[in-house]
């Protein structure tokens, strides 16, 4: 009955767009509004989100000074619906963007019953790597993310993961398909600790591993401060492949002008959110070294130095209106490239 009722008020959702919260007489259904379209039981016991995000970016990179992009395209297209069946949640997310018909991302089913402790999540999800790549899109200050986490975090698998949260501490491991390499198994882990954490003050450690097919084993160093508007971020990355090893550093800072504080919950930073209707006002510099992906520079796969700066407009909680410009410069064949990209987005 409850499923039927959560049906139902879907489709008449549209009836009552400009209503804040919304409870039943009967079974006490709560609908909220405000972001995501939530729908719940007062229980807690049911609950569906939908939800998602849109990305336009105009984008001009050059190669030894010369044009080699020019463009303004959908960067994103997201939409994702989510909820919980007493102690089991799901999340269902596709990439609509791109005329790619709906390329599935996350697609995973997961029991909560053991409490925060221990939650075991099945199906394609993140795998547990890196500060950065773990952070979502729509959060992260810098617009795209380093050449490092490009190159080396595996993203998302098909797998089964054990993760929790003790205190300060948070925990994750699983098993995953490593598609570069025919459907073959890796294993992935992380560990975090916050020695200090409170409302405008966190330090971060982290540590991850990953062994993978063809012999190729990964290692990250995560590094994170913030304190009142300032943030503070940094990762190492080493690689070694059949006795060829890679590795590669970012450190990335920044300053929110208006005075907010960078959110920080279970080992991942968030979106920054305005503290006034004037929104809010963030920049955001970026330094990479090493062995990395640098294809928004026009480099490619390369080791090579970067510089970059960036600048975004939190108009509210949903909306951003940001920009960033990188030079980056081959270690190799002294190549030199540059992007600027511009970006608005609404994300849900």
């Amino acid at each position: 009955m409850r499923n039927s009722f959560i049906l139902c008020a879907l489709f008449f959702i549209p009836n009552f767009l400009f209503a804040g919260v919304v409870s039943t007489d009967g079974n006490d259904l709560t609908v909220n509004l405000n972001g995501p379209i939530k729908i719940k039981t007062s229980d807690g016991d049911y609950s569906v989100k939908l939800g998602g995000r849109l990305m336009w970016d105009y984008n001009y990179a050059e190669l030894n000074g010369v044009a080699d992009e020019d463009d303004f395209s959908l960067r994103r297209a997201r939409l994702y619906l989510s909820g919980n069946v007493k102690d089991w949640s799901y999340k269902v997310q596709f990439n609509i963007g791109n005329n790619n018909g709906g390329t599935p991302e996350d697609l995973y089913i997961r029991y909560n019953g053991w409490g925060k402790k221990a939650v075991l999540t099945v199906g394609k999800q993140k795998e547990p790597f890196g500060l950065e790549s773990l952070g979502s899109s729509k959060d992260i200050s810098y617009l795209e993310r380093s050449a490092i986490t490009e190159a080396y975090a595996p993203g998302r698998s098909a797998g089964i993961q054990f993760s929790g949260q003790q205190g300060d501490v948070t925990y994750a491991v699983g098993i995953f398909e490593d598609d570069s390499a025919g459907d073959r198994a890796a294993v992935t882990g992380r560990v975090t600790y916050s020695p200090i954490k409170s409302s405008d003050e966190v330090l971060h450690l982290g540590l991850a591993y990953s062994n993978r097919a063809a012999d190729v084993n990964m290692s990250g160093v995560e590094l994170a401060y913030s304190k009142g508007s300032y943030h503070l971020q940094t990762e190492y990355v080493t690689s070694d492949k059949l006795g060829v090893s890679s590795d590669g550093l970012y450190v990335q800072a920044g300053w929110i002008i208006t005075g907010e504080t960078r959110p920080y919950k279970s080992g991942v930073f968030k979106r920054v959110k305005p503290g006034s209707s004037s929104g809010a006002w963030e920049v955001v510099v970026r330094y990479e070294d090493g062995d990395g992906a640098y294809s928004d520079e026009e480099l490619g796969n390369t080791d090579a130095t970067s510089f970059g700066i960036g600048l975004n407009y939190y108009i509210n909680n949903i909306i951003r209106v940001g920009a960033t410009y990188t030079d980056a410069k081959d270690n190799l064949s002294y190549d030199t490239g540059s992007e600027f990209r511009a970006r608005l987005q609404i994300a849900l």
